[in-house]
């Protein structure tokens, strides 16, 4: 049976199984024996799949960004700085960016690879930030520990989001796949992702399929009644007791033209 290596521990990985991608390529995945990570052989086909850097198939861009605004401002104004400045990672066409202004939290946008629509005037600017958020990122990953490494020098905290393995690989028809987009390289196991903050002295706190990797020490109990509740309109109360940006948004851009 063909072996590699793991990107993430460096253990001993397994032939899984070989897939069509893009309906032309013949594509290996194979899965570490140790920390459970399942991966790609080298993507060189990524090119071709970033065409259209939000694939034709993500029809629910808008309903994932309003629901994790309502749990990250939950998250945020609870367990750290809500005053500070927070950075949307790879965050897309600023939706995520200018929902959380709305709401009253100064974040700001930042993505390599596509245009910023709805945040502009908000990119980032400084280094460090209270908290990085990253939304259905982590499986676009071709080097994980590369890449989480970049994300540590924005914040020690980062709060992201990922469809997470069934406890057996599933079936080819398991739709977090993307065979047919093939920007998905990367999955992840609970192990995978706590041997992966464990690598940065990270703490790990998973919610289903949002997680938080953070230097700080929090309470997870807290966290967990946090998460609970963001679905039962706590984010109603936040929003009360924040100052909205839009109006002085608003200003700010118009004194820029």
């Amino acid at each position: 049976m063909e072996q590699i290596n793991c990107k993430i521990c460096g253990n001993t990985s397994s032939l899984a199984f070989t897939e069509k991608v893009l309906n032309k390529y013949d594509v290996k995945y194979f899965k570490c024996n140790s920390c459970e990570y399942l991966f790609t052989e080298n993507p060189y086909w990524l090119d071709e799949a970033y065409k259209s850097p939000i694939n034709i198939s993500d029809t629910g861009i808008m309903m994932r960004n309003i629901y994790f605004s309502k749990i990250v401002s939950s998250i945020i104004y609870f367990c750290f700085d809500k005053s500070a400045k927070f950075l949307d990672y790879a965050g897309g066409y600023g939706i995520f960016t200018r929902l959380m202004r709305d709401i009253g939290f100064d974040f700001y946008w930042h993505d390599d690879y596509t245009t910023n629509l709805l945040a502009r005037g908000f990119e980032k600017s400084d280094s460090k930030y209270e908290l990085l958020t990253a939304f259905e990122v982590f499986e676009h990953f071709d080097k994980p520990v590369d890449e989480l490494n970049k994300m540590l020098k924005h914040s020690d905290s980062i709060l992201f989001s990922t469809v997470t393995l069934p406890k057996d690989i599933p079936s080819k028809d398991w739709w977090y796949y993307g065979f047919e987009h093939g920007q998905h390289i990367s999955f992840y196991s609970d192990k995978t992702l706590r041997t992966l903050a464990e690598k940065f002295g990270l703490n790990f706190y998973p919610f289903k399929n949002l997680f938080l990797m953070a230097k700080k020490k929090l309470n997870p109990f807290k966290l967990k009644l946090i998460f609970i509740l963001s679905h039962f309109g706590l984010n109603i109360y936040i929003k009360l007791r924040m100052n909205s940006l839009t109006e002085s948004d608003n200003k700010n851009m118009l004194k820029l033209h």
